[in-house]
């Protein structure tokens, strides 16, 4: 008991002390190391002596630190001209409350808690500056993701409906939430490196964003100015490989038995086209402004396409199933996957987790569908490309789809 109670002190001594060093070095007038580290120990002491005297003593503690960090602000504005600020004051009132959670809540929340404060305030300017970059455009798509992830999804039902019982609202919501937090990331990752990124690069965001887009993108692109043929190949060709990295993301989030089935011959792929990869790095030149604009990823309109889509190929690939075996199973996946992958992805994922349809009949559904996938860009590539684009491509893409087949036949 003594031991755990002095562990508990240290453990609040050495968060207060290392927010207050922040504090310190920032010369604030109101708190540093001291006040910080004396705080955070009032907070765990308060929270031990709760038992023997009661929980108002907490209450005692949290309203007499408000009453002097109150005083001081009142003497700093007598004698400084600058307004105070906020900062401090909540940090250490927050601190006071990790103090006492310390004691009575699981230790390492608290000094996950502490850490943390530590480090929001010493990425402080930082911080600031980041949101002065950020556009109206991208504080819309975070309020967005903010709006589909944690206001719609909670009061969704999460129960079956429908034809074959696989209609689950909250799920299918909750595969919305991943891609669009997928392509949030992607996004962000764009606005801040994608207009200089160079063809690698490039073609990773691409592919994290929408190896599709990216196609239609660089395509363009290679049609406009032919010597740009090769590098728009490796960016199209990288943002296709990227494609099966999203395919394990999203079997890993759905199903996780179903991860450890698919990976490999998934994976088989993806060291196919980094192989391809490097073969055609060489035409690969550093493009200028990307002609890839990836829009705003958290727009409701899409998202709800989305869930619809989703929600269609569950009930597509549960009646093909059902009506004509596997037979149907393999030419669901091959027209759904012609537009989207993500959506045979995840639902495929889903009915294996399910137990509807077997691992090893999932993988195969899932690598079928993206390379269906694969031959939809390629000829979208060979419309819109031209001739140059295509003389790259099409060698990578019987390769790719030759090594596919391999696997579906004998895996």
């Amino acid at each position: 008991m003594l031991t755990t109670t002095i562990m508990d002190l240290l453990t609040a001594l050495g968060l207060g002390l290392l927010v207050g060093l922040q504090k310190e070095r920032d010369g604030s007038p109101l708190a540093g190391l001291k006040t910080f580290a004396l705080a955070t120990v009032l907070g765990s002491v308060a929270a031990m002596l709760t038992a023997p005297f009661g929980a108002w003593l907490m209450a005692a503690g949290l309203l007499s630190l408000t009453s002097l960090l109150i005083v001081g602000n009142l003497l700093m504005m007598r004698t400084t001209s600058s307004g105070p600020g906020q900062t401090t004051e909540v940090a250490l009132l927050l601190m006071y409350l990790v103090g006492a959670l310390v004691v009575v809540g699981p230790r390492e929340v608290a000094i996950v808690l502490g850490g943390t404060v530590a480090v929001l305030l010493h990425l402080r300017e930082e911080l600031k500056g980041m949101v002065t970059r950020l556009s109206h455009q991208d504080v819309r798509a975070i309020m967005q993701f903010v709006a589909i992830s944690l206001v719609i999804l909670p009061v969704l039902p999460d129960e079956t409906y429908g034809p074959y019982d696989v209609l689950n609202p909250r799920q299918i919501w909750w595969m919305v939430v991943l891609i669009v937090g997928l392509n949030l990331a992607g996004y962000a990752a764009f606005r801040m490196m994608g207009a200089r990124s160079g063809a690698a690069l490039a073609g990773i965001l691409g592919g994290v964003i929408s190896s599709t887009a990216t196609t239609i993108s660089y395509a363009r692109a290679a049609r406009l100015n032919a010597s740009h043929a090769g590098t728009a190949a490796v960016i199209i060709w990288i943002a296709s490989g990227v494609a099966f990295v999203r395919i394990l993301l999203e079997i890993a989030a759905v199903a996780p038995e179903f991860f450890v089935v698919a990976a490999g011959p998934i994976s088989i792929m993806l060291v196919v086209f980094i192989i391809a990869a490097a073969i055609i790095w060489g035409s690969a030149t550093a493009p200028g402004k990307s002609p890839l604009d990836p829009g705003n990823p958290s727009e409701l309109k899409p998202a709800m396409l989305f869930a619809a889509l989703y929600a269609g190929v569950l009930l597509v690939v549960a009646a093909a199933e059902d009506r004509l075996g596997n037979a149907g199973l393999f030419a669901a996946a091959a027209l759904s996957g012609l537009t989207d992958v993500d959506a045979i992805t995840l639902s495929t994922s889903q009915l294996v987790a399910l137990g509807r349809i077997e691992a090893d009949i999932g993988w195969r559904l899932v690598l079928l569908a993206s390379m269906s996938n694969l031959a939809f860009k390629m000829a979208m590539a060979a419309a819109l490309g031209g001739r140059a684009l295509v003389r790259r491509l099409v060698g990578l893409v019987v390769a790719a789809l030759l090594v596919g087949t391999g696997l579906l036949m004998f895996w």
